[in-house]
């Protein structure tokens, strides 16, 4: 089957390399334009650029899809199918009706529609989750689902060892609707929720609320996002692995555990800092970074 895939992020590099391993390589790749990344604002180019390069697949990165030129270019190449994994821009019409378009979505839809959804189920607490191949329209990830394949969240997953899984899931699942067509059936959208794009707040780790949530938090953020907790002192540090622990403390204080560690007061329980970063220093273990503070 002819196809042109849309993908951006780290997470679309997995399902391309699957494409393009399959029947359906794609003709053509089409990614964002490259930006200013990184404390140095230096220009570099999305991950899935980068991966068509290495895998010798034409590559364009238009301002939009939905310009003229886009268009016209889409034309050349007659896709019989567009694949669109993590591309991160709206496609309007007349495109959504030009084409038929799969998206792989790393949720169950209808649950976790929107931009995070695997950072969403995991701050939730889901014990499980997947990926869906669905039919590209208008709505916010709402069209109708081609196949799912599910995936269990383990209590110890992050977002580093979730999200490659689900890469991998969904290269098979989208290689596989393609080569079997199945019938795509509308969501029922009174069961859906929605993952919201991770916000700053997300990121801050509030001692007014329970360890376990926050333990959460921390793994949903980590490697790629991040979060942090305010000290008393007002300072900020970072959080790369925490565990929450039973026993209660003042929430906010920190608490210094018999085997010299560090945790945090919260609500409910207490939040061992297992890995930290504070401010302009490299990641070190809570044990280290205490000893530090105390001296």
């Amino acid at each position: 089957m002819r196809t042109v895939f849309l993908g951006t992020s780290s997470f679309a590099v997995g399902v391309l390399g699957r494409l393009a391993a399959s029947e359906h390589r794609p003709e053509l790749v089409i990614t964002r334009p490259d930006r200013p990344q990184g404390r140095g604002r230096r220009i570099a180019s999305p991950p899935v650029a980068d991966a068509a390069r290495r895998l010798g697949i034409p590559l364009e990165q238009p301002a939009s899809i939905n310009y003229e030129a886009s268009r016209a270019r889409l034309a050349e190449v007659r896709p019989e199918t567009i694949c669109v994994c993590a591309y991160g821009a709206l496609i309007k019409e007349p495109l959504l009706s030009e084409y038929r378009m799969l998206n792989v979505h790393p949720s169950l839809l209808p649950r976790w529609r929107g931009a995070a959804p695997i950072e969403r189920s995991i701050m939730a607490g889901d014990d499980r989750t997947g990926v869906s191949i669905m039919l590209v329209t208008a709505g916010l990830d709402s069209g109708p689902v081609c196949a799912t394949a599910s995936e269990q969240i383990a209590p110890e997953d992050t977002y580093g060892t979730l999200a490659p899984r689900l890469e991998r899931l969904g290269g098979e699942l989208l290689v596989r609707t393609l080569d079997e067509q199945p019938t795509c059936v509308e969501q029922d959208d009174s069961l859906a929720t929605y993952a919201e794009k991770i916000t700053a707040e997300d990121r801050r780790l509030d001692p007014a609320r329970p360890a376990a949530e926050l333990e959460r938090v921390v793994r949903a953020l980590s490697p790629h996002i991040g979060s942090w907790v305010e000290l008393e002192d007002g300072s900020r540090l970072g959080v790369s692995q925490a565990r929450a622990l039973p026993d209660g403390g003042t929430p906010g204080r920190l608490v210094v555990l018999g085997d010299g560690g560090a945790a945090l007061g919260c609500a409910e329980g207490e939040l061992q800092l297992l890995v930290v970063k504070p401010p302009g220093r490299r990641e070190m273990s809570g044990e280290d970074w205490l000893r530090g503070r105390l001296r």
